[in-house]
């Protein structure tokens, strides 16, 4: 145990971020210094506010099973080298999680009962930020080839897990990405607000000197590489294309201009973040924006949105406001839907709940100038619109931000036939197998839309089963079966 009355010393203190005044005008991080840098001062005492318990429930709570009392100790005792070999154990990309993660294993944190938890989280990307600063992140090539090859479809945090798990039990790996650069929503989905692509960039580096292949800019089950030549070419492949096909919204009015997927909008604006050019970028200057969906998608596009010089942010969302503290019916050690405060919402912008849109108006032009809504209550499990709540807000652009459906048939799906389940998602069996031998899927292309830290830990565990596969055992630990559910969704 590090320090045995750390939780009774020191309260939780996290991560001050940058004032909003000057961080609305940049595209970095929203912390000074970096997440981790700005964190050191206080991390070590932060860690030692770990109670060691005798059944550490943050285990269960993370999906990728962290073994976070042991790093906590290892950061309080300055051991940070030691802190960075735990924690790679079992999270490849703790840079990823750290920043972008919910921290599931802090509400099933045994502090939590009855005080504030330890700020796992920070304590996370802490040791990761000056690990990389300290040189203890180093490549680890295989020491023999098994001879053996394996396709990874999709770049995503699914993808780049499986790639690197099985290039380092000495497989061969190409990694097929179809847009220009590899990272998937890691790259063009987050913005530079959340995470600085040095980060992935850095990662994607260390994964070439182990011997990973990256192949960017080809988009598999077209005209560049068929699902049939795909089986024949290698001894494996495993499905990490995500969960591409959004959400829509067919109420009267949608053909107007000006209405966009979320997922249209952010990779243009992350691109010219990052210096690249986009011709007829959509861009929020001057206008006014309604998000509709409450979730991270929705506040990444309030994020960029403010930092465009929007007029106005509506941001809205049909389900009811949640409450501040944990509901009674969702009690520790689940994760609870509370009122949550990113820090894109610190920023700008409005948040609406309870409200479902009726209609887009458009002006003479043919593009939407606002949104006719309705106030709505969950009764019996049926959504009713309330009478007499109709009413309109200005809308110049409106964003879709209402989450995934599956990963998208035409193409790849499609050629290679593999069985789909009663969600529209590519089935498999306990093994991570679709219905084609050889065939695996990881990630959201399997379980649905879900969080960064399962699509690692379903990259990792699958991993272990194509190694399995090809060579008839593995060392590769495999931390979670394909049925779990995700905590939140």
């Amino acid at each position: 145990m590090a320090d045995p009355k750390g939780f009774l010393k020191v309260g939780r203190e996290v991560a001050q971020r940058r004032p909003v005044e000057e961080r609305v005008h940049d595209w970095n991080e929203v912390y000074p210094g970096g997440m981790g840098r700005s964190l050191l001062p206080i991390i070590t005492e932060q860690a030692g506010r770990c109670m060691d318990c005798g059944i550490p429930f943050c285990h269960q709570g993370c999906p990728l099973g962290n073994i976070i009392p042991e790093w906590n100790d290892l950061v309080w005792r300055d051991d940070w080298e030691g802190a960075i070999d735990r924690l790679h154990a079992t999270n490849n990309f703790p840079e990823f999680t750290g920043r972008l993660c919910p921290a599931p294993c802090e509400t099933a944190c045994v502090l939590g009962i009855n005080q504030d938890p330890v700020t796992i989280k920070n304590v996370e990307v802490s040791i990761i930020d000056k690990a990389w600063e300290s040189g203890f992140v180093r490549p680890q090539p295989p020491e023999w080839l098994s001879g053996r090859t394996v396709a990874v479809i999709g770049s995503g945090p699914a993808g780049l897990a499986a790639a690197q798990q099985l290039t380092r039990a000495g497989h061969t790996v190409a990694v097929y990405e179809r847009a220009d650069k590899v990272g998937g929503l890691l790259r063009y989905g987050i913005p530079e607000f959340k995470m600085e692509k040095k980060h992935l960039d850095r990662r994607v580096e260390q994964m070439k000197r182990e011997g990973t292949v990256f192949r960017a800019g080809v988009d598999v089950g077209g005209e560049d590489l068929t699902g049939d030549s795909l089986r024949e070419r290698y001894d494996a492949v495993v499905l990490a294309m995500g969960s591409t096909v959004a959400r829509d919204l067919p109420v009267p009015g949608r053909e107007l201009g000006g209405i966009h997927q979320a997922m249209d909008f952010l990779p243009q604006a992350n691109r010219v973040a990052l210096g690249e050019s986009v011709q007829g970028q959509i861009r929020a200057d001057g206008k006014h924006v309604v998000i509709i969906g409450g979730g991270d998608t929705g506040a990444d596009c309030l994020g960029t949105s403010t930092r465009q010089g929007a007029a106005s942010i509506t941001q809205l969302e049909i389900m009811p406001e949640p409450p501040t503290e944990r509901p009674a019916g969702q009690p520790w050690p689940t994760y609870p839907m509370t009122f949550k405060v990113s820090s894109a919402h610190e920023e700008a912008g409005e948040r609406v709940y309870a409200v479902s849109t009726q209609e887009f108006l458009g002006d003479e032009d043919g593009n939407v100038r606002a949104l006719r809504l309705v106030d709505v209550v969950f009764e019996g499990g049926k959504l009713t619109e309330i009478e007499g709540t109709e009413r309109e807000i200005p809308a110049e652009l409106v964003l879709f931000a209402m989450g995934f459906v599956g990963p998208e048939k035409p193409g790849l799906v499609e050629q290679l036939g593999v069985d789909l389940d009663a969600r529209g998602n590519v089935a498999r069996d306990g093994s991570y197998m679709s219905s084609l031998p050889g065939v695996f899927v990881a990630g959201d292309a399997g379980r649905g839309q879900s969080l960064i830290v399962w699509a690692i830990a379903e990259g990792r565990a699958a991993a272990a089963a194509v190694d399995t596969f090809l060579t008839g055992s593995t060392t590769l630990p495999a931390p979670i079966p394909p049925t779990a559910r995700p905590l939140v969704v």
